[in-house]
């Protein structure tokens, strides 16, 4: 059975970054695959177009630059945060914000978003909300191990569902 629309795929592999030290940033292995419904937007496009039509048992091996990943980092990402916004009773939690630690947030549209904290000031905190893999071109190498129908109640939870919107990474706490 081939890779389209609507089918249930499962799929190892390892994701490296894509430049001379090609360092690992994740392993997906056999017994812990990653599954997901293909077509219904929640992976990377262009993750997706390289698997499109490939069958059980396929192995693939392609890039993805910056722009087909995650996109470039970008200034308008990078936002102070009322330091208001952290208080719980009164007070801000020193273990929670502090520089280096990623926070997860909710924007205005109920969006969930990971900001890591660069700076904490007497009113603001300054954080950036790109992803953690923006700006990086990506290798992926893998292999496809199941492509099944999807179940009614697969193709139901694909438009339902409070799913990662940051594609196939899972390393990076969604």
């Amino acid at each position: 059975m081939d890779i389209t629309k609507n089918k249930m795929v499962s799929v190892t592999y390892e994701l490296k970054y894509d430049d001379a030290d090609a360092k690992l940033i994740e392993k997906v292995e056999k017994d812990n695959p990653l599954t997901f419904l293909f077509g219904a937007g929640k992976m990377l496009e262009h993750f997706e177009k390289n698997l499109e039509n490939l069958s059980e048992g396929d192995v693939f091996d392609f890039k993805l630059t910056s722009n087909e990943a995650y996109g470039p980092v970008t200034e308008e990402a990078v936002v102070e945060v009322p330091l208001q916004a952290f208080e719980v009773d009164g007070k801000v939690d020193d273990k929670l914000v502090k520089i280096g630690n990623t926070i997860p947030m909710m924007d205005s549209y109920g969006n969930k978003l990971h900001g890591i904290v660069l700076e904490i000031t007497d009113s603001a905190v300054k954080m950036d909300f790109n992803h953690p893999l923006a700006g990086e071109d990506l290798h992926f190498k893998g292999k496809v191990v199941e492509v099944r129908d999807a179940a009614p109640e697969e193709l139901g939870e694909s438009c339902s569902t409070d799913s990662c919107s940051s594609g196939s990474c899972s390393s990076c706490g969604c």
